[in-house]
């Protein structure tokens, strides 16, 4: 019986492998001679709206000698890259695929970055006004005037991500406006801004009378005749089918970051409305709180069509990839690419600092408060240190992120001492501060505080209603004697004007660094006419040491995205003086016998739609 013959073309040995057939290397022959080559992966990607540029995984001198016949070509000796005309795409993509028997695998570019960036280019066109309300229009700066063209020459599909105090309330009215005709017009937003955006159609656009402006409270609600109506996020969740029976043309979706989840029923409901609508303007001053994925269901509400899929969108700029768990979409890729989209097609984003001169400059600090865990007590020492130790030595996400919340409450109960102590101190130099905290107990904390010591001053929270805090906001802006707002962060963030104040005390941290900037622009914004002072308090040796560098890594990918120019990192270091303890507030307030840290049930109730568990803790008030 003759042995079996192997039918590979190579000589093995019997503890050799045969080459597999699917490995990315290849074999050559060179007589006896056998040449191993890796296969070389060329990608693309945007540099501008005008040019890409050519990656590759590995050098290969075929690349090279071929994509410099394309008569665009040219190389950036700084980055090592080469760089062609999008117009030369299509000849540059043909060459490199006549490689592929130089073991090179081509990666076309998407069709939908190519759809985006060469569509023409009216932004010099004139804009016709003349139909438009004069208040309106007169009312106007240049550029928020700027910001209506933006959207009249996207069709008024659009968002619009200024700074935090821009206008753009202005601005989303203004193209709306412009189509009158296709009006009635659906404004989705917060409780709280019902009241500004009624005022603001009354004032500015005259020609609509306050008898076809419509507060929408219930399901129940008639609203056949309203010509503007104005819809809180949950209730056009709830009421969804009856909003898309009234037919209306136009919608204005403000705070539009709300509608970062694709799954969660109130993007859903968002999702149908703007398919029947024709006008969309989204408005958020934090379009992105912290992930390049939580854009995709805003631009799909202007556009559900362009990136065909999440899957697509998420393949291209967040870095998706297989994990024992599913797919993980939360990273980040091809950040400047989805920076020229977002300006080319979807967004328009302008920094006070760009467009208000005149504005005063802020500051920012980091107060490293005096606190000696020594003379904590046995067990919160005790609690502290596992959950550090816990958290550090945890690899899943979802119970890091577990931990990560206890670690946050404990840290609450453990700073109040040396936050009342640093906020006393604050109010007697006289000034005007807002303090913004997100546990039920360092808010009861610092009012008790404030009680103990006189102080005239405001709460908000969840709790209070719209009329309690437009009452409570006109009060502390006009009256001198009340000298500080309390404040819960995921309250109060958003939609108030509190310029009255020039300081700015954070007694906690948060989970998204937009948040705490949206917080900041409560006191830096138009009609501020001092110099802005921010103050974050942190206590080494507590979950603010590991939140502060979450804060910093989430602020760079925003900044990598576009969206942001601030760092925190770059906030004056100062470490709190021992001056002595708050007069005996403490003996009123006892974290040893308070033991409800509290939830703030109304912000919960509302936002937490994210099966995601880091969207879940950031949008909750413990």
């Amino acid at each position: 019986m003759r042995p079996i013959q192997s039918t590979s073309p190579f000589k093995t040995k019997p503890y050799e492998k045969t080459p597999s057939a699917t490995s990315t290397t290849s074999v050559k022959f060179n007589g006896d001679l056998r040449v191993y080559s890796k296969t070389v992966t060329v990608t693309f990607s945007l540099l501008s709206s005008q040019r890409f540029v050519v990656n590759m995984s590995a050098y290969s001198a075929p690349v090279v000698e071929t994509i410099k016949t394309v008569a665009s070509k040219s190389f950036d000796p700084t980055t090592r890259e080469w760089s062609f005309s999008v117009k030369d795409y299509k000849e540059v993509l043909t060459k490199l695929n006549l490689l592929s028997s130089a073991n090179v695998l081509v990666e076309a570019m998407p069709n939908f970055v190519l759809t985006c960036v060469t569509e023409p280019d009216d932004s010099e066109a004139d804009l016709d006004t003349s139909q438009m309300d004069p208040t309106l229009i007169q009312t106007l700066l240049p550029f928020q005037y700027e910001g209506l063209k933006f959207g009249v020459q996207r069709k008024g599909r659009c968002l619009i991500a200024d700074d935090m105090g821009l206008g753009k309330t202005f601005q989303a009215l203004a193209i709306m406006n412009y189509y009158r005709k296709d009006w009635p017009l659906l404004i989705v937003t917060t409780a709280s801004m019902k009241n500004v955006w009624e005022g603001t159609i009354m004032k500015y656009i005259p020609s609509v009378s306050i008898m076809q402006v419509q507060y929408m409270i219930s399901s129940r609600d008639f609203i056949e005749d309203s010509l503007v109506l104005i819809v809180s996020h949950d209730l056009m969740s709830r009421c969804c089918e009856k909003l898309i029976e009234r037919k209306f043309g136009c919608i204005i979706i403000d705070e539009s970051h709300n509608l970062k989840n694709y799954k969660a029923k109130m993007t859903q409901a968002a999702m149908k409305i703007c398919k029947v609508v024709k006008r969309v303007v989204l408005l958020s001053g934090t379009p992105v709180l912290s992930r390049p994925k939580e854009l995709y269901s805003q631009l799909s509400l202007i556009d559900e069509k362009l990136f065909g899929s999440f899957f697509n969108y998420a393949k291209r700029y967040c870095a998706l990839h297989q994990t024992n768990f599913g797919l993980d979409s939360s990273g980040k890729s091809n950040l400047q690419e989805l920076e020229i989209i977002l300006k080319k097609k979807f967004m328009i984003r302008r920094k006070k600092e760009d467009v208000l001169g005149c504005l005063p400059n802020k500051s920012e600090e980091v107060i490293k408060l005096n606190m000696n865990l020594g003379d904590l007590n046995k067990a919160d020492k005790t609690v502290l240190e596992q959950l550090s130790n816990q958290y550090v030595e945890t690899k899943k996400s979802s119970d890091k992120h577990s931990i990560l919340i206890s670690f946050f409450c404990e840290t609450a109960k453990i700073k109040i001492p040396a936050v009342c102590l640093h906020i006393e101190k604050v109010l007697k130099e006289k000034k005007k501060i807002l303090v913004f905290a997100h546990h039920k107990i360092m808010l009861d904390a610092v009012e008790e505080l404030l009680k103990f010591n006189n102080y005239k001053y405001i709460r908000i929270d969840g709790s209070s209603s719209t009329t309690q805090r437009k009452y409570l906001i006109d009060k502390f802006q006009i009256d001198s004697q009340y000298v500080c707002a309390v404040l819960s962060i995921t309250s109060t963030n958003a939609g108030i004007s509190l310029t009255a104040a020039n300081q700015v005390v954070f007694a906690e941290l948060h989970w998204n660094p937009s948040i705490l900037k949206q917080a900041e622009a409560r006191v830096h914004r138009i009609g501020q006419e001092n110099a802005v002072l921010i103050q974050y308090l942190l206590a080494s040796g507590t979950a603010d040491d590991y939140m502060w560098q979450l804060l910093q890594k989430k602020q760079d990918i925003l900044r990598e995205m576009g969206l942001t120019k601030e760092v925190f990192s770059v906030a004056q270091q100062k470490q709190e003086k021992n001056t002595g303890s708050s007069r005996g507030i403490f003996g009123t307030i006892s974290k040893e016998n308070n033991t409800d840290s509290g939830v703030d049930n109304q912000a919960m109730d509302e936002d937490v739609l994210d099966d995601d568990m880091d969207d879940i803790l950031s949008n909750m008030d413990i």
